[in-house]
């Protein structure tokens, strides 16, 4: 057995810790704001079971892996994945992958911080009643206005990265670890709450049946293969995040366990986000597959034109924010360690440089919305081709790279070790599906994606 490593970055204090962290890191904007969405567009129950399929076959066994592999290495996702190559054997080539981890994860945050700031900018308006009385032209003309606003948009953006690069800044124990500690409970709590109220609408029951009752003649081709792709990206995998807080878990815990929790919280948190949502837009007679608008447009309406609107309005954006907020220090933290390791940075100063380097890059995509709104490459702004570069091509291909990785590259002894379950009934479908079935599926999403199938 190899002798094992120590991350410089320091440990989660326990399992239950990472869990808490790993779990903030996938709930996020694609739990409460997408995942409701693309439901209700896909017809609703028949979609959601699909996509729980999705999470056993794709999300959970490429977790696995990546949390796995960051904990062998213990390094930022480029120096694990050259340390693991050349520990099996095989070309250090295969370190571009974590490299690409790293990038597709800076350059999400560039834009993930610009949209996490809507949220922010709602708390407010939500607290001061701009909602109450609203019609949908004046809900519609308050989003637009906010969009049209580089100035507005920059000072949220900007806000919501000092949030970011703040919490990160202070380490692992004292800045990640605190923050979860606070944050995931507040925002389970929150989640509830909204439910809560959304139980008391009339038509929570419809709801429940528009979610979980499957109409199949409403699913197509295109709806499963959606579905395939948020089971994967849900769980913030391929973009180095799960990879470096895998490599601060203790030797101990158990990957396999603790995956399968962090694949049911995320899970959980998207269902009752669509529990919070459907009732609320079916009790005000709104349309459920009103796509991207559902959260900024729709539910304001919806919350305007209820009793405690104000108050539940507001949770519902100090929620939304949280989810963004675990998330965002999730995915500059394998950035950060990769530059106190190789360039030999304080931790304070390699948040400064690359919250700073992706602050200006956000930039770019407020004025895609905007000044730039009208500049377009092959029909796309600058933010399209953004989200599209990192959720299309380079998350597919890092999740697809991780699971050959795991499945083909690294040593069978070497993966049997760090899982610690021998040669059981449980390792044995892990590998197989690993091997065979989830890299097929990716591969499937990824062509998909990119217009090929």
């Amino acid at each position: 057995m190899t002798e094992k490593r120590q991350s410089i970055h320091g440990q989660w204090s326990s399992r239950w810790i990472f869990i808490l962290a790993a779990t903030g890191s996938a709930v996020g904007l694609g739990n409460v704001w997408k995942f409701p969405y693309i439901t209700g567009e896909n017809g609703g129950g028949a979609f959601v079971l699909v996509y729980l399929i999705c999470i056993a076959l794709v999300g959970l066994p490429i977790m696995v892996a990546e949390i796995l592999i960051g904990r062998r290495g213990r390094q930022s996702p480029l120096n694990t994945m050259h340390a693991l190559a050349q520990e099996a054997g095989r070309s250090p080539h295969w370190r571009w992958v974590g490299a690409m981890g790293i990038a597709s994860g800076f350059l999400i945050l560039s834009f993930y911080t610009v949209i996490a700031g809507w949220a922010v900018a709602y708390i407010f308006r939500a607290g001061s009643g701009a909602f109450q009385g609203a019609t949908a032209d004046e809900i519609d003309a308050l989003f637009d206005g906010l969009l049209a606003s580089p100035w507005a948009l920059l000072g949220w953006h900007t806000l919501f990265m000092i949030m970011t690069v703040g919490v990160v800044a202070r380490g692992v124990k004292s800045g990640l670890e605190q923050t979860v500690r606070i944050m995931m409970p507040a925002l389970f709590l929150l989640l509830v709450l909204v439910v809560g109220f959304a139980m008391s609408t009339g038509a929570f029951e419809r709801g429940v049946e528009f979610m979980f009752a499957p109409d199949f003649s409403k699913l197509t081709a295109e709806s499963i293969l959606i579905a395939m792709g948020h089971a994967f990206f849900t769980l913030s995998l391929g973009m180095g995040a799960i990879m470096i807080y895998g490599s601060y878990l203790p030797q101990n815990a158990s990957i396999a366990g603790a995956s399968i929790t962090i694949a049911l919280a995320d899970t959980a948190v998207a269902l009752l986000a669509g529990l919070a949502i459907f009732p609320i837009v079916f009790a005000n007679g709104l349309q459920p597959g009103s796509g991207p608008g559902l959260v900024f447009q729709t539910l304001p309406l919806a919350f305007g034109q209820m009793p405690g609107g104000v108050v539940f309005g507001t949770l519902f954006f100090i929620l939304l924010t949280f989810a963004a907020w675990s998330s965002s220090i999730s995915i500059v933290e394998p950035v950060v360690a990769w530059l106190v390791e190789t360039r030999g940075m304080t931790r304070s100063r390699a948040c400064l440089v690359s919250g700073g380097v992706s602050w200006l890059l956000g930039i770019g995509t407020i004025l895609s919305f905007n000044v730039w709104a009208e500049w377009k490459l092959a029909g796309k702004t600058f933010f399209d081709w953004m989200d599209y570069l990192t959720a299309n091509i380079m998350l597919p291909l890092g999740g697809l790279f991780i699971a050959l990785f795991a499945g083909w590259v690294m040593k069978r002894f070497d993966v049997q070790d760090e899982l610690g379950l021998g040669e059981s009934v449980w390792f044995k479908v892990w590998y197989a599906v690993t091997r065979y079935v989830t890299p097929v599926l990716v591969l499937v999403v990824f062509l998909h994606a990119v217009g090929i199938v």
